[in-house]
């Protein structure tokens, strides 16, 4: 019995590390994991499936070149930036027609204008304008939805901006009160703001260079030098923003830097200070991929970010061609796409962008969009996050629950279901889930909470015994003193 038993465990054990790889054997061309509280990788149930992949031709609209960017509008309306072909393509939401094709320009003065290498896309929804990144026209176009050009940008005359840089406009991004920031190709300071009326207001967001310690060490070195010799070294700089975008009164940043692990992801306030700064995240995979036929190590290049609906932020790796997406706390919560030729794998990821249960990965080589689509996992999977995101953590019980019925090792959902067992009073519960978690401070809180309930529980026994207790300290005080004083007594009959 014990050797057959032993048999069926270990077939358990393989069907359950199994199930998660679903994903790669119904056609996907990678398989789907996730990263447990260690920091190891482990096999997950897929967020998202491969739904198709659009083509230029699919569109009719010819091929597609080396497109850069793509963006929702709020009425469901995607533009394309087609980039090597100079044009601005706006499709349906099911991108099964094209609704227009931004190809030429009218200018206020009646003119016509074209563009020249566009990189980046942005539609406002307060004032429905065309945000253009014009970048070989060294300019930003701001346009109607008629094509009738409102107004450009073009490189500031202004003594904080170096007159010697070029000026060339990779993204663009509009916040509610028409000021316009602009990531450009070739600074390094962070992004250029504009105000609504076109004035440049300065440079916002700039990432922190990396304390590594070799800047360290010529920063004490830079302390004892000469001022001529000070104009010589060379400096260091941080990365520039790769991308970026917007979501309410916050705008969140990317870099594409392979060697900066500082501010990869930023989320920042109106004054431009990052929420994430303090925080210790990791965007990305843990474990950077190493690559044999170079025999170097690839760190994550995290080229663009979006911020869906629900607040969920998916950030998209030029390195791995995946989408790390995570909820608004940056809790990972699914790993989508690979390398590779067939649909669902990208050769050259470029941008991303989530509508509703879906997200759109652009590939700049293989010129196409593919859609991926949320499975049933995912969904179970965002409503629990959404829910206990916005403090609803006894209403995320049962989804998370559900998860971990699918997939026990969603170390996420383990962290849900022991702090919903917290809010509930289920503090034996929540120390259980809270331990398989690795969540410390949950943890803490219902170990203190149980500690409380059980002197409550207790407190008449609890009472009883030290009241006992302290009654047989006296009756044993008095014993020992009667005893003292006969010993005493004795004493001194025996001298007499």
């Amino acid at each position: 019995m014990k050797r057959y038993t032993g048999v069926f465990a270990a077939a358990l054990a393989a069907l359950t590390l199994l199930a998660p790889c679903s994903s790669a054997a119904s056609g996907e061309p990678y398989e789907s994991y996730n990263y447990d509280n260690w920091g190891d990788a482990i096999p997950s149930q897929a967020g998202y499936t491969a739904d198709r992949a659009v083509s230029g031709f699919d569109l009719g609209v010819g091929a597609f070149s080396d497109p850069s960017d793509i963006f929702f509008d709020d009425e469901g309306v995607l533009y394309i930036t087609d980039t090597g072909n100079n044009r601005i393509i706006a499709a349906d939401s099911s991108l099964e027609k094209v609704i227009h094709i931004y190809d030429r320009f009218t200018m206020p003065d009646g003119s016509e204008t074209t563009l020249n290498k566009p990189m980046g896309v942005f539609v406002s929804a307060e004032n429905g304008f065309i945000y253009i990144a014009d970048s070989d026209n060294s300019r930003v176009l701001i346009s109607d939805k008629e094509g009738n050009v409102q107004s450009e940008i073009t490189k500031p005359e202004s003594e904080v901006y170096d007159q010697k840089r070029t000026f060339l406009p990779q993204r663009v991004i509009a916040d509610k009160g028409g000021n316009v920031y602009v990531v450009l190709g070739n600074i390094t300071t962070g992004a250029a703001m504009f105000a609504p009326d076109g004035s440049f207001s300065g440079f916002y967001g700039a990432n922190r260079v990396e304390p590594t310690a070799k800047i360290i060490g010529n920063y004490i070195k830079s302390i004892f030098m000469s001022d001529e010799k000070k104009a010589h070294r060379t400096r260091t700089v941080p990365s520039g923003i790769t991308s970026f975008d917007i979501d309410g009164d916050f705008i969140f940043t990317c870099t594409a830097s392979g060697t900066q692990t500082t501010d990869t992801v930023k989320k920042l306030n109106a004054a431009g200070r990052n929420i994430f700064a303090n925080m210790e995240l990791t965007f990305g995979d843990y474990t950077p991929m190493y690559d044999t036929s170079r025999n170097k190590v690839l760190s994550p290049s995290i080229v663009d970010i979006d911020v869906s609906e629900d607040g969920c932020i998916n950030c998209l790796d030029f390195t791995t061609g995946r989408v790390f997406q995570y909820d608004e706390d940056c809790n990972l919560l699914f790993i989508t796409g690979t390398i590779a030729k067939q649909t669902g794998g990208f050769d050259h990821v470029a941008a991303v962008e989530s509508r509703g249960s879906e997200l759109y990965v652009l590939d700049s080589m293989k010129d196409t969009i593919t859609v991926f689509r949320e499975t049933s996992f995912g969904s179970i999977v965002h409503e629990a996050a959404a829910l206990h995101n916005a403090g609803y953590y006894e209403e995320a019980l049962g989804p998370w629950q559900e998860v971990l019925k699918r997939d026990g090792n969603y170390n996420r959902a383990y962290v849900g279901v022991a702090s919903a067992l917290l809010r509930q009073g289920d503090y034996k519960g929540a120390m259980k889930y809270a331990k398989l978690a690795d969540a410390g401070d949950i943890y803490n809180k219902a170990f203190e909470g149980r500690r409380r309930e059980f002197l409550k529980e207790n407190f008449p026994v609890i009472a009883a015994v030290i009241v006992l207790a302290a009654g047989a300290l006296i009756v044993r005080g008095r014993l020992k003193k009667r005893r003292r004083a006969d010993t005493h007594k004795g004493e001194e009959e025996q001298q007499s």
